[in-house]
Formats: structure tokens, C-alpha cells, sequence
């Protein structure tokens, strides 16, 4: 690595020359702790709620990038399930995948990729880059600082930001403090109560060798919960009641072949729109494949913990040892009933299928169809995982001036993941549908559905059995240093190293099998599964089915796995637990090695202060990878390198135009490196599941480079009253090597699958992309209200973005034959949240609702004739929290959450082709939650 001297000369500069440390590069010199506000101001006693949105705004005032936080109002006050709820109202947050009756995805500003740290130490979950952040308790959590904006001083990844945990430690306490939470959650639509509970003990002492603290936070967290979902199928094409002579085809038959699936636009609606097939041009309809439903149990438990021990032996030194530890364990069973509805044979004493389509076009809106296939899928998957962190980390002053801080950690993360399922099959002898009856979601019927619950209707088929571990390591140590100035025009220079050893590997194993041909009544009792009271009443389709109970394929797994190796067809690929092994799917070992060097200044104009802070941070990355191809025989081992260097540089300032009136403006370089899994050549393959002629697959691009942006940033802040201010911020990110997904037709043998032919997506750093946009944030408390209403307060907060990225266009062989033009995916060009607060003695309450806007999510497989994006409609919900005082140290806790029941639904699109009404697609119910709580604290 040719610039691995220079970052050793410049930490030996720094700790030669500054005799300083510049904050661990754990940010906390640009975002302190919330301040006391009750030592402002005649010592006005803010609380509760009130404390922790002022809290925040104090964060923001004396921060120097730009800074939104959330702060606990107090030890374990924090009144949401996970961080990423806790930040739905914060500025420029957008939060979705509220499922499993919690919010479970962010990003910031429309990106979804913010390095998350755990004070101030970049942290991961197994083998991604990335952090699960709905893996951790709210009760843990003292502070959560968003950055919007880096300086040198930052570690480098994560184009949308950087969050940062901090939890608690036992010098923030004066002494002996005790905290107890203990929360019933009801969730309405599993109909289960579900604990969450935490516990916090801390003491510090003077000794004859300093001062000792030791702190010691658990938490622990379980939801039972349900996901319905009912969805219309992809489009596939259909002859016409009269197709021509010449054709081939009879009435209403599936078009498999003359036409190309996977268009971005999909196929023509217009009315009596053809295809040319075999030199006639063939009218055709666009219908549905198939309509099916999804009723999901899941459990997750969250155990975590936190110990830390600070020694503070005289003023100028602080030593503090730390252990975090962070789990999940959970479980879903999804019982999915699954019916086509593409055949255009008889009905009986009936001539044929009937259907109905929607004005103007050539979209079945409606259809009758018999001897319909289907299928139920009992499935059942298993995830967890455990991630420690253990740090030591020691502050030393050097003189009035200087500042030394190092930080040794160590982080492992091991994620486990298991999946079971056995398929029934079935003809049904006829099923009316309508895709849209209204609202986005389909209403369905089979000519008798009471035989859905009858095993023996059912025949046992297919069998699908595999499992993952990942697990990810890292060895990380830091040096910074920091020399100030009270006055002239440098305030503060700043330098420091960053050195990281990161290890991540995969390992999978799989197997399956076809139809046993047996009757599924022959299945123990307890083997069978039937739901009851599916989608409770909100649309006009079955609520009950049969199928494998997943529970009891999970525990008997090695009697179902004989049943199968029994029939001489999969005897050779079905093994029993005891001789199963895992494949090594990658093994990558990356060493990062940065450097920094920061400069903060003040001048006067006006006879106002302007405040600069200049930087440039240095990055070398080398990466080792170990791929294997677990399709060749033997499996083929592969070994790569690679190896990046960078400079980012860094630009702030910040003018004080007024006392309470602040303009920043802030130009920066991040980047976001590859995926671990994104850069394995080998192939994922799904086999031909349609009858199109060729399966689907994956593959990574060991090429890949990382996507770089540039950040550029303008802010206006007005603190018009203690506990008030208004501000806003234009921003702009002008990103380049953004990876879009390529897909090309490949051959791929020996497969073992039931083709040879396969369409292959992979990774390509081939797409720019500009995002920007503007946010406005009020925080209002009003001073002039009167009586009952003076502790009523505003919070709110409104982002608009616009984003656009080029999107080749490709045919089947992968070429490059044009470009279009796409929104970011994720991105929503509005959204906003409005929180109306009360804090009057006793009583606390907060109603929150956030709302995002529609916004495309992913693209579909290029295996349909619909449009190739799949959007997501607009998102909401509304919040309730209320607390209520018993005493100083007791309290009483209230929480709703999706008040009004808002569904998470999808529907295709793709630029101007494409809506909710014709295209629609799947409609989750999300849960609706109540909350019951005590809380204790004694400090």
C-alpha cells in the first residue's frame, strides 16, 4: 500500500507535535451532550418531555456539523420499542417496513446507508457492513445523534450519515442511581401480550485512587406478532376469446413464448394491442398469474446489556473499560395458500372462462378460471444472533490545552439462520377473482372454500430445507489528539489515526426435493396446521386453509427428511442433521487503515464570529476475498485482492449572524463501500418456476468499487426562545458509482436444477445520481399561553427531496442498448411529522404522526409483463404516549402506536406507465399496538 508511511508520519506528527486527541473519532467533540436546561434562564425546571426536545435542540445549537438528536428524557424514558422508532421524528428521517409490528428499516434524507456507531465505534451485525438498528432496545439509550454532515475527525462510510448511540456510563450519574422499566404490549392483530423490561444500576465512589464507577443496563424485549398480507399476482400475457387463424392458440391461453418478459415499461395496455408471434400479430389481454395470501406468526426476543467501568485517578486522566452485548432470537411460520389463475380450460357444464376488463385497455380486471393449480406452503424460518463488543478507552490531558484519547475495541457478530418447508398441492375445480375490488385489494373465491381446510385434498409436495451462518469480526484501534487555542485566528488543530482489521465469512447448506405423491391426511395430527380468521374481516377472500404446521417441521426436521430420502428419487440428496455440513459460501479479511488532520478557526466579521473547521481525511482499504463455487464439483475455491486510497476532504462554517440566529454551510467526500456478499462471483440460482424457459439467479462483482458523493450542505437556524427555534437546510449529494442491478440470459450447467438457463442479475457500479433537497424543523413551547395549557409545545418537522439517477438499459444478453432515467429507490419526495407535546406537573403526553410519501422500493424480477418497478403507496402512523407521575421516582406509562391501522400496500410503475388502481399488488396489515408500563428511578 503506497500511503501506508504517510499515515504513520502523520500520527507521529500528531502525537509529537499537538500532544492531543481529537475524540476517539466518536464525534462527541461536534455533538456534545444535551445540556441541563434548568440552569438557564432563572432556573426554569424543564422535564420529561419537554427535557428531551430541548435537549435535542441544545444539541443542534452547539454542534458544529449539522446535528438532529433524540435524548431520553430520562433513564429509560425512552418510549418506543427500538432506535429506529425513536427516530421516525427527527428531521429528514424516513422510516418503513412496519411489519412484525414495528418499524424495521431508515434512511436519512431518502439514503438508506448510515454508518451506525456505538459511541463514537463504527459496529455491524455478522457479516454485513451494515448494523441490524431495530435490533436495539430503546431502553438502553441515553442519546442518538444524526449527522447530516461529516468532518475529518469521522469515520469515512455511509453516504446518508452517520447515528450514533450513546449509552449510558456511570460518571453521568452524581452517585447511586436505580432505574426499573417494566411495559405489556397487546398487539391487536396477533391478539398477544408481549414484555419489555429493562433494568439499570450505577454507583460511583472516591477512593484513595480516584474515582471508580460502575454501571451495569439489561434489557429485554419479546413481540408475538402477525402479518397478513393478500396479493394479485404479477401480469403475464393471454390470447384473446377469438385469437386469429394461423396463432395456435385457443381462447384465452398463456402466452409463454414471443414476447420478452422483464421490460421496464411491461408490455402495451392500450386496447387491442398484439404481439407479433411466428409472423402474426396475436391481440392479447393482460391478466394476473395467480392470487395468493400470506398469514405470518412471528416471535423475536431482544435480550442486551451493557456493562462499564470509568477510573478517573486524578483530573487529567479517565480510563473507562466496556462491554455491550446485543442479541436476537426469532421465529416466523408463514402459512401461505397459493392459487394460479392463468388456465383457460372448461368450467364444467360452463363453455369457458369469463372475465372482465378495465375500461380502454387490455387489463382483466375480474375472471372466472377452472381447474385452477394451487398450492399451501407451511414454512418455517429461524434467525440469531449474538453480537459482543469489548472496549478500553483512555483520555489524557496534556497540559491547559492538549488532549490525548485511545481506543482499543473488539467486535464479533455471529448470525444463524435456518429454513424449513413443505408444500401441499391441488386442483381446484374453478375460482372467481377480482383483482382489485377496491382499495388496492383483491376479493377471491374457490368454488367450495371449506376444502381448503380438508387434508385430504391435499397432496404432500415439494421440500425445501437450508440454512446460513455468517459471522464478522473486527480488531479496531484509534489515536487522536487535539492542541486549542483560546484566541487568534486558529482555535484548535486536530489529527489522528484509525486502524481496522475486519473479518466476515459465509457459510450455507441446502438441499430439496419434489412431490411424494402421498395424501397430506396421512401426516400425524399434530403435523397439520389450519388458520382461522385470516385478514380479520377486511377483505372478501378465505380465512382459513391447511397445510404443514412449520412448528412441527422445525422440531420432528429429521422425520420429515426421511420420509423424503425413503422414496428412491431423493434418497441420494436428502441428508439427515448428522451429516450435514456447511459450505463456505466467501471469506474476506479487509484492513482499513485512515488518517486525519482538522483544523478549527474564528474571525470576526461584522463584529460577529465566524467559526471555520477545515479537514482532510486519508483512507486505504486493502481486501483479501475467498469465494467457492458450490455449483462446480468440487467446489471451485477462488482467491482475490483489491485495494482503494482516498482523500476526503472536509469544509465547515458557521456565522453568527445574530446571538440566535445561526448560517452553517458544510462541504464534505464519503463513500459506501461494496457489500461482502455483493462481491462474490458465484451464482444463487432459482430454478424455472413459471414455465417461461430459463430459472433466475444472482451473482456478485468482485469488481465493484466503492460509490463516492459529494455533500454540500446550507443551513439556517433561528433560536427565538429558550425552548424554540425554527431552521432550515438546502442540501445536495452528487454521488457517483452507484451499483444498479445488470441481467443478462447465461447458461449455467450442472445446476442440478430443472434448466440450464438462467437470468443472472449482478451488481454494476454503472449509475450517477443527484439527491437534493430541503428540510424545515419547528420546535415551538410558547411562554404566553395560559393556565392547564402552558406546557403545550410543537415539534415538527417537513423534508422534500428530488432525486434522479441514469438507469441502463439492457437487452437479454446483458448488452448496454440505451439509458433511462429513475428515482432513488427508497426515496419519497415528501415527507413530514407533527408532534403536539404536554408537560404540566404530573401528566407528560406526546401524539405523534409521521407520513411519508409514495416511493418505488424495488424492481420486480424480469420475468413478467407488468412495469418493472414496485412502489410502495404512501405510509403513516399515528402515536400516542402519555405518562403520568405517582411521585418523584414513579411513574406510569401509556403507549399507542398505529392508531388508525394504516396497511402497507405495493403496486407496479415504472415512469408514466403503471398506478395503484390496475397494477396493484400486495396489502399487509400492519399491527396496531397498546402499552401498559411502570416506571421507576432513583437517583
Amino acid at each position: 500500500m503506497a500511503f501506508r508511511p504517510i499515515i504513520f508520519a502523520t500520527v507521529s506528527t500528531v502525537a509529537l507535535m499537538l500532544a492531543g486527541a481529537a475524540q476517539a473519532q466518536d464525534s462527541t467533540s461536534v455533538a456534545p451532550q444535551a445540556s441541563q436546561p434548568g440552569n438557564e434562564e432563572n432556573d426554569i425546571v424543564v422535564t420529561g418531555v419537554r427535557a428531551s426536545i430541548v435537549g435535542a435542540i441544545n444539541v443542534r445549537k452547539e454542534a458544529v456539523q449539522i446535528v438532529d438528536s433524540i435524548v431520553a428524557e430520562d433513564v429509560g424514558k425512552l418510549p418506543d420499542n427500538n432506535v429506529i422508532e425513536a427516530l421516525q421524528r427527527v428531521t429528514g428521517i424516513q422510516v418503513t417496513n412496519r411489519t412484525g409490528g414495528e418499524a424495521a428499516a431508515i434512511s436519512i434524507r431518502g439514503l438508506p446507508d448510515a454508518l451506525t456507531t456505538l459511541n463514537g465505534r463504527n459496529i455491524f451485525t455478522a457479516s454485513g457492513q451494515a448494523f441490524a438498528l431495530q435490533d436495539l432496545s430503546a431502553n438502553l439509550i441515553r442519546q442518538v445523534d444524526v449527522y447530516k454532515t461529516r468532518a475529518a475527525d469521522q469515520i469515512e462510510t455511509g453516504l446518508a450519515g452517520q447515528i450514533d448511540v450513546k449509552t449510558r456510563r456511570p460518571f453521568d450519574f452524581d452517585g447511586f442511581a436505580i432505574s426499573a422499566l417494566a411495559r405489556g404490549v397487546y398487539n391487536q392483530e396477533a391478539d398477544t401480550y408481549n414484555p419489555n423490561a429493562a433494568l439499570l444500576v450505577s454507583d460511583r465512589w472516591e477512593t484513595g485512587i480516584g474515582d471508580i464507577g460502575v454501571l451495569i443496563n439489561g434489557s429485554y424485549t419479546r413481540t408475538k406478532f402477525r402479518d397478513m398480507t393478500t396479493t394479485a399476482g404479477a401480469m403475464v400475457p393471454f390470447a384473446t376469446e377469438n385469437p386469429p387463424e394461423g396463432s395456435g392458440f385457443s381462447p384465452l391461453q398463456r402466452i409463454f413464448s414471443g414476447w420478452q418478459p422483464g421490460q421496464e415499461r411491461g408490455l402495451p395496455t392500450t386496447a387491442g394491442s398484439t404481439l407479433d408471434i411466428n409472423g402474426v400479430d396475436v391481440p392479447y389481454y393482460l391478466s394476473r398469474d395467480a392470487i395468493f395470501s400470506s398469514d405470518l406468526y412471528g416471535k423475536r426476543e431482544r435480550p442486551a446489556f451493557n456493562v462499564a467501568v470509568q477510573w478517573a485517578p486524578n483530573d487529567s486522566s479517565e480510563y473507562t473499560a466496556e462491554m455491550f452485548y446485543n442479541g436476537f432470537k426469532g421465529s416466523t411460520f408463514n402459512s401461505l395458500q397459493f392459487s394460479f389463475a392463468d388456465w383457460w380450460g372448461s368450467l364444467g357444464p360452463n363453455p369457458g372462462s369469463t372475465f372482465e376488463l378495465y375500461d380502454g385497455t387490455n387489463i382483466i380486471k375480474s375472471r372466472r378460471a377452472g381447474d385452477v393449480f394451487g398450492f399451501n406452503s407451511g414454512d418455517f424460518s429461524t434467525n440469531k444472533t449474538d453480537s459482543y463488543l469489548y472496549a478500553l478507552n483512555g483520555k489524557w490531558n496534556v497540559g491547559e490545552r492538549g488532549k490525548i484519547v485511545a481506543d482499543l475495541a473488539y467486535q464479533s457478530s455471529t448470525n444463524k439462520t435456518s429454513f424449513i418447508a413443505m408444500r401441499t398441492t391441488r386442483v381446484a375445480s374453478a375460482i372467481d377473482v377480482d383483482f382489485n375490488a377496491g382499495g388496492g385489494i383483491p376479493s377471491y373465491h374457490f368454488d367450495d372454500d371449506a376444502l381448503l381446510a380438508d387434508p385430504s385434498q391435499w397432496t404432500i409436495g415439494e421440500f425445501y430445507d437450508n440454512a446460513n451462518k455468517s459471522k464478522g469480526s473486527a480488531l479496531t484501534f484509534t489515536l487522536d489528539g487535539d492542541y486549542e487555542w483560546d484566541e487568534g485566528f486558529l482555535r484548535k488543530i486536530s489529527g489522528g489515526f484509525r486502524y481496522d482489521d475486519r473479518k466476515a465469512r459465509d457459510s450455507v447448506r441446502t438441499q430439496d426435493a419434489g412431490g411424494l405423491g402421498a395424501n397430506l391426511s396421512t401426516l400425524p395430527a399434530d403435523a397439520l396446521f389450519t388458520n382461522s380468521g385470516f385478514y380479520d374481516g377486511r377483505a372478501d377472500i378465505p380465512t382459513s386453509w391447511v397445510l404443514a404446521n412449520g412448528y412441527w417441521l422445525s422440531k420432528n426436521a429429521d422425520t420429515i427428511r426421511q420420509l423424503y430420502k425413503n422414496d428412491p428419487r431423493y434418497a441420494d440428496r436428502i441428508l439427515l442433521s448428522d451429516q450435514m455440513t456447511m459450505t463456505d459460501v466467501f471469506d474476506i479479511n479487509e484492513v482499513t487503515l485512515a488518517a486525519y488532520l482538522q483544523a478549527d478557526a474564528e474571525i470576526s466579521i461584522f463584529g460577529r464570529p465566524l467559526q471555520l473547521q477545515a479537514g482532510v481525511r486519508f483512507v486505504a482499504v486493502d481486501t483479501n476475498f475467498t469465494f467457492v463455487d458450490r455449483y462446480s464439483s468440487p467446489p471451485l475455491v477462488t482467491q482475490a485482492a483489491s485495494g482503494t486510497e482516498r482523500f476526503l476532504p472536509s469544509f465547515t462554517a458557521r456565522y453568527e449572524i445574530f446571538d440566535n440566529l445561526r448560517l452553517r454551510f458544510n462541504y464534505g467526500e464519503t463513500l459506501r463501500r461494496p457489500a461482502f456478499a455483493d462481491l462474490n462471483p458465484n451464482y444463487t440460482l432459482t430454478g424455472d418456476l413459471t414455465n417461461v424457459g430459463y430459472g433466475t439467479g444472482g451473482r456478485g462483482n468482485p469488481a465493484l468499487r466503492p460509490t463516492t458523493s459529494k455533500n454540500f450542505d446550507l443551513a439556517l437556524e433561528w433560536y427565538f426562545e429558550r425552548s424554540s427555534a425554527i431552521y432550515a437546510t438546502l442540501f445536495r449529494r452528487e454521488i457517483d458509482g452507484l451499483v444498479v442491478p445488470i441481467t443478462s440470459l447465461t447458461t449455467v450447467p450442472n445446476s442440478g436444477l430443472n434448466t440450464a438457463s438462467f437470468l443472472i442479475t449482478r451488481p454494476e457500479n454503472a449509475s450517477k445520481g443527484v439527491l437534493k433537497g430541503v428540510e424545515l424543523g419547528l420546535t415551538y413551547f410558547p411562554t404566553y399561553l395560559p393556565g392547564p395549557l402552558k406546557g403545550l409545545g410543537f415539534q415538527g418537522s417537513l423534508t422534500i427531496l428530488d432525486s434522479k439517477q441514469n438507469i441502463p438499459l439492457v437487452d437479454i444478453n446483458g448488452n448496454v442498448t440505451g439509458q433511462t432515467s429513475s428515482s432513488f429507490f427508497g426515496v419519497s419526495d415528501m415527507s413530514y411529522n407533527a408532534t403536539l407535546a404536554y408537560e404540566r406537573g404530573p401528566i407528560g403526553a406526546r401524539l405523534s404522526y409521521v407520513w411519508r410519501k409514495e416511493f418505488l422500493a424495488n424492481n420486480e424480477a424480469r420475468l413478467f409483463a407488468n412495469p418493472i418497478g414496485v412502489w410502495r403507496t404512501p405510509e403513516k402512523s399515528l402515536d400516542f404516549q402519555l405518562t403520568a407521575k405517582i411521585n418523584d421516582d414513579l411513574g406510569l406509562t401509556f403507549d399507542a402506536v398505529n392508531i388508525t391501522r394504516s396497511k402497507m400496500q405495493t403496486y407496479y410503475k415504472f415512469e408514466d406507465v403503471g398506478g395503484p388502481e390496475q397494477f396493484n399488488l400486495g396489502t399487509t396489515l400492519l399491527a396496531r399496538t397498546f402499552a401498559l408500563g411502570v416506571r421507576y428511578t432513583f437517583k
